[in-house]
């Protein structure tokens, strides 16, 4: 009797140890399964909205008038009057100053004169060569005497030519001594000063730089050759100077120069940009900070552009193809192929293909588990959801 209580207790104790095993294998099966149900991918997502898509190079340059000109003089002599001064407004035709024109009136004169001696001698050779060819004519002087004074006449009209010409050479010298503006415009710089002598043997001394509009300046931008092969005419600029580093100005490339600059081994090309300047803000000569939009589309949608590189685990697409998933009212991803335009790498330009507002795949959070493929049979799975174990076809050991 005793032994079979004893045989009662011990299945007891039994029955209660496998309930309690039984009891922790089935919550862990539980827990283990809801896991594995909350355990759902995560998606990175970007909106579809309305970007400024653009692509940019930056530049140093210097400002300065789109036309300017070195007012010289063609005659050497001393400053005698001078009318204008720095930052004068002038006008086309407006005297400037004077040189002294003492040597050069005394020079007209003499030229005058020798003109006149000139003439008379002129006059006198020609009455004699015409006396002489009569008589040569009825053979009554020698071929000798007549050709005497033919070679006289001739060489009388050559001195009376030359004599004009130095008459009318010392006249525009003496035009000279009075400096003209040729051009409407303000006085930039002035070299010169009353009382100078200037000299004009080799090459014309500047006296005054004038520019014609300082409402219109452009900037000579220095752009590196690794940045030239997207700069074009036509493209908008923005530039700041340091005496406003607060205010952009605007600009347009105008020019593109192909002499290069080389400086310390880095070569640079000239790239003309005209700005307007109504304010008169800016000044020739101040440094401009530039920025050329080699790439400018305002205000069209756009996507991130990691949505068009992403590709869902084994996804095996065109190279021709632009994809992109979008999360529909379900959440739930969906394959879209979109075209695209231009891209700045930060942003992708949509042609057709998606709507603002919808919401993009970027990408997955580290939890995420490897994709499949979606197929295009309706009864297969989303390439987003995760996939059941494939049955194995023997090699191992069993």
């Amino acid at each position: 009797m005793k032994t079979k209580n004893n045989n009662s207790k011990r299945h007891v104790r039994l029955s209660f140890m496998a309930f309690i095993l039984l009891a922790g294998i089935m919550m862990t099966s539980f827990y283990s399964c809801k896991d594995n149900k909350n355990d759902k991918i995560e998606w990175l997502t970007g909106s579809v909205q309305r970007q400024d898509i653009s692509n940019m190079v930056t530049c140093t340059g210097t400002l300065e008038p789109i036309t300017k000109i070195d007012v010289g003089t063609q005659v050497s002599g001393r400053v005698d009057r001078i009318y204008v001064d720095y930052n004068s407004i002038v006008s086309q035709g407006e005297l400037l100053a004077e040189l002294d024109q003492t040597v050069l009136k005394a020079t007209l004169s003499s030229a005058k004169s020798s003109m006149a001696t000139a003439k008379s001698e002129l006059e006198y050779k020609e009455k004699n060569y015409e006396r002489f060819k009569v008589l040569y004519e009825k053979q009554l002087i020698s071929s000798s005497d007549y050709e005497e004074a033919l070679y006289s006449y001739q060489k009388a009209r050559n001195d009376y030519n030359v004599s004009v010409s130095s008459y009318q050479t010392a006249e525009t010298n003496l035009g000279y001594a009075k400096i003209y503006s040729p051009i409407d415009g303000v006085v930039l710089s002035r070299e010169v000063e009353e009382g100078q002598t200037v000299a004009a043997s080799f090459e014309t001394p500047t006296l005054f730089t004038i520019a014609n509009d300082l409402t219109k300046m452009r900037v000579m931008a220095e752009v590196d050759e690794a940045d030239m092969g997207d700069i074009a005419i036509g493209q908008r600029v923005m530039f700041t100077v340091d005496a406003f580093p607060y205010e952009e100005f605007t600009g347009t490339t105008t020019q593109v120069r192909l002499s290069p600059t080389t400086t310390n081994n880095v070569v640079t090309y000239e790239v003309v940009v005209e700005a307007p300047n109504g304010e008169l803000k800016l000044k020739p000569g101040m440094t401009a900070t530039c920025t050329i939009y080699t790439l400018d589309k305002p205000d069209v949608l756009a996507v991130p552009s990691q949505a068009v590189n992403f590709n869902p685990g084994n996804e095996m697409m065109s190279e021709k193809d632009t994809v992109v998933w979008v999360l529909d009212e379900n959440n739930f991803p969906v394959r879209r192929q979109i075209k695209t335009g231009n891209s700045n790498n930060m942003y992708t330009e949509v042609i057709s293909g998606l709507s603002e507002g919808e919401k993009v795949i970027t990408g997955k959070n580290s939890q995420a588990r490897d994709l499949t493929p979606p197929s295009d049979s309706g009864n297969e799975s989303s390439p987003f959801m995760a996939q059941p174990p494939r049955r194995g076809g023997g090699g191992g050991r069993r």
